[in-house]
């Protein structure tokens, strides 16, 4: 894998992100919680911590066709598919309905797959066996929510647990189910209950907000949103979307648009500024908040967002799927399980969920956008490019299809036509007199290097660094070019070691650190850094590559060709099998100029 390749991989999860920060996370959250998984101990919180299977023995399974059954939902449930860990689990149950290990793993499965009529039915018996289940009490309160059973609702909720992975749920469900039997106060005192998680005070007034906006009491609602809003230096997508809909509805429109505008302003790439035409094109705006389920799904929205990480993301998803039980037309609820189902790669369901979004929605356009980046996963690349490119055409205004058009584009190495669509999301960012955005530049930069336009490319590099100061890709990116083309050495290197100084755990940054050193000539240098970055790295084939070459360099032979086979093992890019089989068969050749790579 080139090093475009990779760093494209690097700076599109970091699009990623912001999307999701931009789009579906909760708006009070971040980045004041961006870090909260960690502080609440979630870190590595994976299914056998959200499922507590009955300890000792296996299920006693009657039959091997049951036990195939069951070893083959273990292993679904492994690969994290777990439609099918629900399907395999659920035959094993019918001839073993006893079994409190397979109670409790199909109640999960079908939990995670969104199935909670059945989910409910199973989890009446995992509470028998297990009382203190968070989970469990979690879909009984769904269930009686949604049956209109207010007091029944409130009794689950009050049987959360206050300590464990799930103990910041109780407040919410608390606050929402007690909101539901009409005891405001009875819910503002539940929400304290967050006091004593570091970092949730935004998400706290933001909820405050939405309790006092559902009861009907305006001035107590405007308190508290205008705290929320202060809680964050960038104003996102949650936040704007619920105030101003406040304002709107308050006759103070002017201020809703002040809002917009300033999303626009500090938000100019995400694809949520297309929703909010349609949102004023929909007419008198109704409250974000019709029923305490509602609520309850916002809040469990908002934790799901947060929770949108690779250590946790089993948890944001069972929460945005009890959100979305909740409250199934739920378009923030269906991207973030589209964006979750697609890190998960599963393309085809991701593409299911955004078919839900219909097309009079003001989050169509959002959830277009995600689904041309499913059929590009899907290898039908012609169908996503045709689609954005009409995206493109359809809203003028717009810079998001134009940037997944020119991600699209580049991944596939057709670096020419990515920066011309680069070349226009910088153009219509100027048009609009919006702020210049490094990472357009950045993207530009790196798509104009890979066709052949150096001059400039460096021009567009250095303009991001100048937007976005010790930016560790640009840093990365410029340092290793003026490496590789023996410009500028000192300060390329300065800039690449600055850039694993501020990303010491990025493998890939400490690989183009190890690799400068290599084109340089100070093999021993590169050898040193080569190994740290295998072991941030390990599996992946061009630093074992890179660290092969490095130790044929001092004459470490044996150990070269051993990095050289890794290399192969974990998949390298197809026109770079050929060579790495060379280098096993005959060694490096001293004489010839070594591969461009980092």
């Amino acid at each position: 894998m080139d090093r475009t390749i990779r760093i494209c991989k690097e700076d599109g999860r970091l699009k990623d992100q912001a999307i999701r920060a931009a789009t579906a996370s909760a708006g009070p959250l971040r980045p004041a919680l961006l870090s909260v998984a960690f502080i609440l101990g979630l870190v590595g919180a994976a299914l056998p911590v959200m499922a507590k299977p009955a300890a000792g023995k296996p299920p006693a399974l009657s039959s091997v066709r049951v036990y195939g059954d069951y070893l083959a939902g273990r292993q679904a449930q492994h690969r994290r598919d777990f439609a099918n860990a629900a399907k395999f689990y659920e035959k094993a149950l019918a001839v073993d309905p006893d079994s409190p290990e397979l109670i409790s793993r199909t109640f999960l499965m079908e939990v995670l797959t969104g199935n909670f009529e059945r989910a409910a039915i199973l989890a009446r018996t995992e509470l028998k066996r297990d009382p203190s289940d968070a989970v469990g009490h979690l879909v009984m309160v769904v269930d009686r929510l949604r049956s209109g059973d207010s007091p029944g609702a409130l009794k689950e909720a009050a049987a959360l647990p206050s300590d464990g992975v799930h103990r910041f749920i109780a407040p919410f469900a608390l606050a929402w189910t007690r909101m539901a039997t009409g005891d405001l106060a009875g819910a503002e005192t539940a929400l304290q209950g967050l006091d004593k998680f570091n970092g949730f005070e935004p998400l706290k007034m933001f909820q405050l907000g939405l309790l006092y906006d559902y009861a009907g009491k305006p001035d107590k609602a405007r308190q508290f949103y205008d705290k929320a809003i202060a809680a964050n230096e960038q104003l996102n997508w949650r936040v704007t979307e619920i105030v101003a809909n406040f304002e709107e509805r308050q006759g103070r429109s002017e201020q809703a648009q002040a809002l917009y505008d300033r999303f626009v302003r500090e938000n100019s790439s995400s694809d949520l500024a297309t929703a909010i035409a349609g949102i004023r094109a929909a007419g008198p705006p109704k409250p974000p908040i019709s029923s305490p389920s509602d609520g309850l799904a916002a809040a469990l929205f908002d934790l799901a967002s947060v929770l949108n990480q690779p250590e946790t993301v089993d948890l944001a998803l069972l929460y945005d799927r009890a959100a979305l039980s909740l409250r199934p037309q739920f378009p923030l609820g269906q991207l973030l399980l589209s964006d979750i189902l697609s890190a998960q790669r599963k393309a085809e369901e991701s593409l299911a969920v955004l078919n839900e979004i219909p097309k009079d929605s003001p989050y169509y356009w959002s959830a277009q956008l995600r689904a041309a980046v499913n059929l590009d996963t899907l290898d039908r690349t012609d169908e996503a490019i045709a689609q954005l490119k009409a995206m493109v055409a359809e809203n003028p205004n717009s810079i998001g299809a134009l940037v997944t058009l020119g991600d699209i584009l580049r991944a596939k190495k057709r670096f020419a036509e990515a920066a011309d669509a680069y070349d226009e999301s910088v153009r219509r960012t100027e048009a609009s007199g919006l702020p210049d955005k490094w990472t357009l530049f950045y993207d530009r930069g790196v798509a104009r290097e890979r066709s052949g336009q150096w001059e400039k490319a460096e021009a567009d590099l250095q303009k991001a660094l100048e937007l976005k100061p010790e930016q560790p890709m640009v840093l990365n990116y410029l340092g290793y070019s003026w490496i590789d083309r023996g410009e500028h050495l000192d300060s390329g290197m300065k800039m690449i070691e600055k850039a694993v100084e501020l990303r010491p755990e990025d493998g890939y940054i400490v690989d183009s650190l190890g690799w400068a050193h290599y084109r340089m000539g100070d093999y021993e240098a590169a050898v040193e850094k080569l190994e740290k970055a295998i072991e941030l790295v390990p599996e992946d084939p061009t630093i074992n590559d890179h660290l092969g070459d490095a130790y044929w360099r001092i004459g470490r032979i044996v150990e070269a060709r051993y990095q050289w086979r890794r290399a192969l093992q974990f998949g390298p890019q197809e026109d770079e099998i050929k060579p790495i089989e060379a280098k096993i068969e005959h060694g490096l050749n001293a004489a010839a100029s070594p591969p461009r790579g980092g």
